[in-house]
């Protein structure tokens, strides 16, 4: 199957489509095990925005080359180009079915395109935008959120046993709103409606709006917490960053200058560093 080409998606709506990293504790420990095998499979990706590169050409579309997952390009060491420097039999056979604006009820058809994709190794990033929604009452309930990464992993489990699949906490959002608050640049991009359940009213000191960010910030949490669980319930098979991605500290030069949201080619490449070390395919 050939790998899918970038996603075209100009729409202001798709800003919203993620975000810059997750947190977690405990880091379910599966057998260490080699590379994907030169078999049918490859690397397929599952997720939203941050996973197609979305800004990172400086173009408010997806840029999978600099996807930190599956990207080609030269300016991200992906997770793709290290496993190719381990097998060069699965050159070609990446397969991005990441979309800006996704949400973790969208895992099972995405689980989906990767079992027919015969993927060896799955990454999985989702659950910025279950928390970018209109105000803190749209946000995901947790147990929605739980039920519907619970049913995608579920898809991947019985169509792909022996896959192993890698589940990357969600980036932290409030370090954003921290570092960007003050930088009028960050301000005037997300007026135009970027993540509003936290970034709205940005440089607001009231107490409604503070609550409201701090709200956004535990449901992160909560939403990394049950993501631990969930890989640990998958099985040996699966993998947890242990909140890596959630760790990085984003500064305004990891993000792009368009909506200030969304990780550059360099913050691709920062996320792709420390969930690389935590996938157990590192050498």
């Amino acid at each position: 199957m050939p790998r899918r080409g970038v996603t075209a998606l100009a729409c202001l709506a798709a800003l919203v489509a993620l975000a810059c990293e997750g947190g977690t504790s405990a880091t379910p420990r599966p057998t260490t095990s080699a590379p994907p095998s030169s078999g049918p499979g490859g690397i397929a990706a599952l997720g939203d925005s941050i996973t197609t590169g979305f800004a990172s050409c400086l173009v408010l579309t997806s840029c999978e080359r600099n996807s930190w997952s599956t990207g080609d390009g030269l300016r991200v060491e992906s997770h793709y180009r290290r496993l190719l420097e381990q097998n060069s039999a699965i050159r070609d056979r990446t397969y991005n079915h990441a979309r800006p604006g996704a949400r973790a009820d969208a895992l099972e058809g995405q689980a989906q395109a990767a079992v027919r994709d015969r993927a060896d190794y799955v990454t999985v990033l989702i659950g910025a935008n279950d928390v970018c929604r209109g105000g803190v009452d749209a946000m995901t309930p947790v147990a929605d959120f739980r039920a519907d990464v619970d049913r995608g992993l579920r898809v991947l489990r019985t169509g792909r046993p022996k896959a192993r699949v890698l589940v990357v906490s969600i980036p932290d959002l409030y370090r954003l709103w921290e570092v960007g608050h003050d930088d009028a640049r960050a301000v005037r991009a997300w007026r135009r409606g970027i993540c509003p359940s936290l970034l709205a009213e940005a440089t607001s000191t009231a107490p409604a709006d503070r609550a409201r960010r701090a709200a956004v910030r535990d449901r992160i949490n909560a939403y990394n917490t049950e993501l631990v669980a969930a890989c640990r319930a998958y099985g040996s098979r699966c993998r947890h960053d242990g909140g890596a991605a959630h760790k990085v500290r984003f500064t305004l030069d990891l993000l792009n200058p368009l909506d200030w949201f969304h990780p550059n080619a360099t913050g691709q490449g920062r996320l792709a560093e420390v969930t690389w070390r935590s996938s157990g395919l590192a050498n």
